[in-house]
């Protein structure tokens, strides 16, 4: 909650639109390099900045808001929002860019999380995201103070999952990020409601703690894997989640269970987790996640003969334990080649890359963030 109130929203509440667009710039630029065709956004307060950036790179994006009509700790720049104010400006984005790019791009309605949402605000995200067939993105059980925040503000005796079960949030819609703190009975019921969850390993092992991610896929819940936002990883890579996907929920075995079990998670598991259940996750398996006749052509080329997969017995664990990103060739999404011998084709990478030092520099200004001095190198 530190970091979240004295760092991040500080610095999120100075962004504009345009630094926005830059942002997905940047990011988007590290994951073309990492192999990605189509991501999910769980939101920013600029999705007009946002999409104007997919558009820009060819790749494809769930975008959503933000919203936040409770809690505290909020920038005072931040006009507080109502529930039903939050729910307009998403069928505003809705009506203004879903299908847009060529269709590249949805929009989704997001939840900050529940620390920062009344029950209105998620009865009605509920409501509208089921009558316009989209998803809802939100972050649930990050934390273990966010169960006990549910517990004492809505005066039940119960976690996070537990409560939207109750108030008829969860659904085949929802995209809940990270899923950690959460018991056995809870992982049954995501799995009854056919909930999706994206596990974010590297984000998980900065701040959050381990996901029971191997209860989860026993029970069929479609687990997808994310990097979660740069301020909490550092890095937007899905190649490295990949492999920490593998290592970390394997070392939770021996540690729950006081033995190794090499056969949690396999090299097919990860792989399928990064590619088709993620299109499951966002709603989008109909047409992409797996090269198949009629799909739409996202693909990725990989070079396997670079140093990091060198000697290549197996393809599948060579792609999940021995892949870096300069493994990463070639990217075609939607027919469009991306990036070709490891050059984005669709935007200027260094003008990106030069641009985004000088804004970074500008916002750390605006938010009154100071940094030591032996890292102010930007």
């Amino acid at each position: 909650m530190t970091w979240l109130h004295d760092r991040i929203w500080p610095y999120e509440s100075q962004m504009t639109e345009d630094n926005s667009y830059i942002s997905t710039l940047l990011c988007g630029v590290e994951l073309i390099h990492s192999g990605v065709t189509c991501f999910a956004e769980a939101g920013g307060q600029h999705v007009a900045g946002m999409a104007r950036a997919v558009e820009s790179l060819g790749i494809r994006g769930c975008l959503a808001q933000s919203v936040m009509d409770a809690g505290e700790g909020l920038p005072v720049s931040w006009t507080r929002q109502t529930a039903k104010s939050c729910i307009q400006i998403q069928e505003e984005l809705y009506k203004n860019l879903h299908n847009t790019a060529d269709g590249r791009i949805k929009v989704w309605f997001g939840v900050r999380q529940i620390m920062n949402a009344t029950d209105d605000l998620l009865l009605l995200t509920k409501e509208f995201a089921d009558k316009l067939n989209t998803g809802i993105h939100m972050h649930v059980a990050e934390i273990p103070y966010e169960n006990e925040y549910v517990a004492s503000t809505r005066a039940v005796n119960q976690g996070t999952v537990t409560y939207l079960e109750n108030i008829g949030l969860l659904g085949e819609n929802l995209l809940a990020a990270h899923s950690v703190w959460i018991n056995n009975a809870e992982v049954k019921l995501l799995s009854k409601a056919g909930v999706k969850v994206s596990h974010c390993p590297a984000a998980a092992m900065r701040m959050l703690g381990f996901a029971p991610i191997k209860e989860m896929l026993d029970v069929g819940i479609c687990v997808s894997l994310g990097t979660d936002g740069a301020p909490s990883n550092n890095r937007m890579s899905i190649v490295d989640e990949m492999y920490l996907a593998s290592l970390i929920n394997k070392g939770r075995e021996v540690y729950n269970k006081g033995n190794t079990d090499p056969t949690a998670l396999p090299a097919e598991t990860i792989l399928k987790m990064a590619t088709i259940d993620g299109a499951k996750a966002v709603l989008w398996d109909k047409e992409i996640g797996s090269l198949e006749v009629g799909k739409k052509a996202d693909l990725v080329v990989i070079n396997p003969h670079l140093w990091t997969t060198i000697p290549l017995h197996d393809p599948i664990t060579s792609l999940v334990y021995s892949m870096r990103t300069e493994n990463v060739d070639s990217l075609m999404c939607n027919g469009q080649w991306i990036m070709r011998n490891r050059k984005i084709l669709t935007v200027n990478e260094e003008e990106i890359l030069s641009t985004s030092r000088k804004v970074a520099r500008e916002i750390l200004t605006k938010a009154k963030i100071e940094i030591p001095k032996r890292m102010n190198i930007l």
